[in-house]
């Protein structure tokens, strides 16, 4: 079974799977994306399905994901759920068929990551990690001028990321047995401009603080690379941090403002150190942001493309490989760990 482009004269259908806060807030800005529509969403309550349905002008609500899967009006399929189900939705979702765009981290483990990865490619199916940081207009320009010399050498990047989570115990960012982690919800995207501008650093260093139940609900990473550069990353889910990001080389520095994964500006400083010349952009957004992720996959699909340039998969699983070795080092377990 190989993908097959979606007839150009109708819409592609985005497959629904959860219905929490990730999924109504993509699909509101789904609905900016030309060429794109939710036409079906599933939930293990059916009530809560018909509601979001309802809410979204969805055409078809269920009480199960595997009715989502079956949905031939489905095209590709966005997983919301928590991070501990993504791999059997993933690969339950490739087993129908479909293309999968999955939400952050696309799996808790690297062995969980490249499991679905193997599969998707050996179906010839089009899979996507829903970084919808990488595709931000504002990121994307960074990125670009950081190649462009606008810093000269890299040498630092210093990224944070923090928030005060719900208290609820039995929520996702508290109960390990979905998952909760600050690195792996929090942590991924200080980690992901990392890797974007540095790739696989040499050596791996941090700390966390882990509550009773062993989540980390602080934690922080050192970076060192071959180059000579150092990044130094920090996320929180019990704490209102600055949440900006800065990239310093040989030649000038980066400012992006908060909250670094989709900010409202960034700032270039260059020139002279004792007279600097100072600009601040921006990019415009379409509506919050995740449009921008959903407007690639359309793009992906129908241009018969199995793997998106902006969100690729070699990206996903190195970040999901340094994640395992941050929870290593800073002592984070999960129910079921297949760390080596």
């Amino acid at each position: 079974m190989t993908s097959t482009p979606p007839a150009p004269d109708r819409a592609v259908g985005f497959g629904i799977l959860a219905t929490g806060g990730i999924a109504n807030g993509f699909v509101r800005d789904l609905a900016h994306v030309p060429g794109a529509r939710a036409v079906a969403v599933g939930s293990r309550s059916l009530d809560r399905a018909r509601v979001f349905a309802a809410e979204h002008g969805v055409a078809a609500a269920y009480g199960s994901y595997e009715q989502v899967l079956a949905d031939p009006a489905v095209d590709v399929v966005y997983v919301a759920t928590p991070h501990s189900a993504h791999e059997d939705n993933v690969l339950a979702a490739l087993a129908a068929g479909k293309a999968v765009l999955c939400e952050k981290p696309l799996a808790l483990t690297a062995r969980q990551a490249a499991r679905m990865v193997d599969e998707a490619r050996r179906r010839g199916l089009f899979l996507a990690e829903a970084m919808w940081m990488r595709c931000n207009p504002m990121l994307l320009r960074v990125v670009d001028g950081v190649r462009a010399g606008w810093v000269g050498e890299v040498r630092q990047v210093r990224a944070d990321l923090g928030l005060v989570a719900r208290s609820d115990p039995d929520s996702r960012w508290h109960d390990p047995a979905l998952g909760a982690s600050s690195l792996l919800d929090v942590g991924i995207y200080p980690l992901t401009l990392a890797t974007w501008l540095l790739g696989e650093p040499e050596q791996v260093h941090g700390a966390a603080v882990l509550d009773e139940r062993g989540v980390d609900d602080t934690a922080g990473l050192v970076l060192s690379y071959a180059s000579g550069a150092v990044a130094t990353l920090s996320c929180s889910q019990q704490s209102w941090s600055d949440s900006a990001a800065t990239i310093a080389g040989s030649a000038g520095r980066i400012e992006i403002a908060p909250r670094m994964h989709h900010p409202p500006s960034v700032t270039r400083v260059s020139g002279a150190m004792d007279a600097p010349q100072v600009e601040t952009f921006s990019e415009p957004v379409i509506g919050k942001g995740l449009a921008h992720e959903a407007i690639e996959v359309v793009r992906c699909l129908r241009a018969g493309q199995l793997e998106s340039p902006l969100l690729p998969l070699a990206g996903t699983l190195l970040v999901a490989r340094l994640l395992d070795r941050a929870r290593e080092v800073c002592g984070v377990r999960l129910p079921g760990d297949d760390l080596a």
